[in-house]
């Protein structure tokens, strides 16, 4: 039997301060709580985030918090994973609206291989963060 993978079903991320990245994922970036669950064993909080529209697959995010985690290096270029990509229908419309939000963004850039736009920012942890433009725009 081949395997195969059907998807991505989540991105699970630990973060410093719970109640500064719940904000930042439902308040900012627009995702919906789906569950929110505290395991006091762990002192741990374990917050299940969906996009609002419940679009496509991978639009999960699992949002930890747990006591004194340690840190972890989070340049796009470090070994590892190198950053959380969103679709968005308009990079720059997007980006103004986290800059107005007090978010700093980098240059908006042109992919070579596809010509989209794209541009990064960081999660309240410094997590590096991409929207990439999704859609062909109407010039």
């Amino acid at each position: 039997m081949a395997m195969a993978i059907g998807g991505i079903h989540h991105v699970a991320i630990i973060c410093s301060d719970y109640g500064r990245a719940k904000q930042f994922y439902t308040q900012v970036l627009g995702f919906t709580v789906v569950a929110e669950t505290y395991r006091a064993e762990r002192q741990s909080y374990k917050l299940d985030l969906q996009l609002s529209d419940g679009a496509g697959g991978g639009d999960r995010i699992e949002l930890f918090s747990f006591p004194d985690p340690p840190a972890r290096p989070s340049y796009p270029e470090a070994c590892g994973l190198r950053h959380l990509a969103f679709a968005v229908d308009d990079v720059e419309q997007f980006a103004a609206g986290l800059v107005s939000q007090g978010i700093a963004v980098q240059p908006i850039r042109i992919d070579e291989l596809t010509g989209k736009r794209f541009t990064f920012f960081q999660d309240p942890d410094g997590l590096p963060l991409e929207v990439y433009e999704a859609e062909d725009r109407a010039e």
